[in-house]
């Protein structure tokens, strides 16, 4: 294991970190917020996103190799994330290119599977996982939609003539259709979204399978949220057509991954703002000399590094145990995810705080980014399991007392 940052990761680094650099400006991101708030205003930048899939090739770094995509692991997905976390930018890449495929990933080896993850991998088609974004990966997945199977899929009634002797398909049946109804709430990625990855309990029957569905044939309703550069929405089905795509093994997989990756992100989140505090600190001055060389202030943003830097070495860990292609004990992957979402939520608000508090004035102020750092941090602090959760996640596989309550 190296926790080390690979020269090809650095090149993926550099190539995501000039691009949002050219079209991500944090100007930019709050002129796009101030726009998503007006009717009709969009807080995703799709265009981003496009040339992030098209130019780079970000949106199928998960996707195998044989469907177009680039076969990387999670250590790769992470750097992406460090650097879209360090831009507040406002692209659904954790929500399609990470939930969604990994639980596509998981569904199995159908032709519908199959086609739908090398749309991905093109940037072709944006994918969100209908599944509440503050969903914990160790509660057992309880699909609030459920699928009615077609007619076609259904057992032909007695006495219907030869048809009858016909073998009714299977609602479990990959390929088979059926009609969805229900309500998930705190979707993330939903507006962005060009299909609907849904867990559905099956009817007739207490099954359970992954669906795609049309996102025209829902009901999406943005709601207000915190952070401003990742919404959520209720997503709503009555009747909507729906496509079995295989088993949802893989959205437990999905909300694991995610959870450790988000770690990346967070960590993204904490550098620039010590970075910017820092730069800040040592420009603004008070009695003729610059704020930062004030003990108190070096103080603080001496601790501020050394929390930094230990989020990394959590970070990165989960990364590499989640990106190994070795066999590796499940319970070290558990631990390691666990550990990175604990520190690293907890750091990302920390280092935002100070960001916030540090640059005194403007700090407070809509025009500076700072908000939009803060509101990323604390929304993803309670994203995919609170630092709770992952607390008590932790009491087994390190074998240690759960926490007091």
């Amino acid at each position: 294991m190296t926790l080390l940052y690979t020269e090809v990761e650095e090149e993926l680094r550099a190539a995501v970190r000039d691009l949002l650099a050219d079209k991500s400006s944090s100007s930019a991101v709050l002129t796009r917020v101030d726009g998503a708030a007006s009717p009709g205003g969009m807080p995703y930048d799709m265009d981003l996103w496009k040339a992030l899939a098209r130019d780079i090739g970000v949106a199928g770094l998960l996707v195998p190799e044989e469907l177009g995509g680039a076969g990387a692991s999670a250590r790769e997905v992470a750097v992406v994330l460090e650097e879209l976390g360090r831009a507040v930018a406002p692209v659904p890449f954790l929500s399609s290119a990470v939930l969604a495929t990994t639980a596509l990933l998981g569904a199995g080896d159908g032709v519908a599977v199959r086609g739908l993850l090398e749309r991905l991998a093109s940037g072709e088609t944006t994918a969100a996982l209908a599944v509440s974004f503050a969903a914990s990966p160790y509660q057992p997945l309880s699909p609030a939609v459920t699928l009615d199977p077609s007619p076609e899929a259904a057992p032909m009634p007695d006495g219907a003539g030869a048809a009858s002797t016909v073998a009714p398909v299977s609602p479990m049946t990959p390929g088979v259709d059926g009609t969805a109804t229900g309500r998930v709430t705190g979707v993330v990625g939903a507006e962005a979204a060009d299909v609907l990855l849904v867990p559905v309990r099956l009817s007739p029957g207490d099954g359970v399978a992954l669906c795609a569905v049309d996102v025209s044939a829902a009901q999406v309703t943005t709601l207000p949220s915190l952070d401003l550069t990742r919404p959520v929405a209720t997503v709503s089905f009555s009747g909507a057509r729906a496509e079995v795509l295989g088993t949802v093994a893989g959205v437990r997989d999905a909300l694991l991954l995610g959870a450790g990756l988000l770690a990346s992100e967070q960590l993204g989140v904490a550098e620039w703002c010590l970075n910017t505090t820092v730069a800040y600190v040592n420009e603004r001055k008070q009695f003729a000399r610059p704020v930062g060389s004030f003990q108190a202030i070096k103080h603080r943003l001496a601790d501020l590094w050394l929390e930094v830097v230990g989020a990394r070495a959590a970070a990165r860990n989960a990364a590499d145990l989640l990106g190994t292609d070795a066999e590796v004990d499940s319970s070290k992957v558990a631990v390691a995810v666990a550990v990175a979402q604990a520190y690293c939520g907890a750091v990302a608000v920390h280092a935002a705080e100070e960001c916030v508090q540090l640059h005194g004035g403007i700090g407070m102020t809509w025009e500076h980014p700072a908000h939009l750092y803060l509101k990323r941090a604390k929304a993803d602090e309670i994203a995919l399991g609170t630092p709770g959760d992952h607390r008590q996640a932790l009491t087994e596989p390190a074998d240690l007392p759960g926490p007091v309550s």
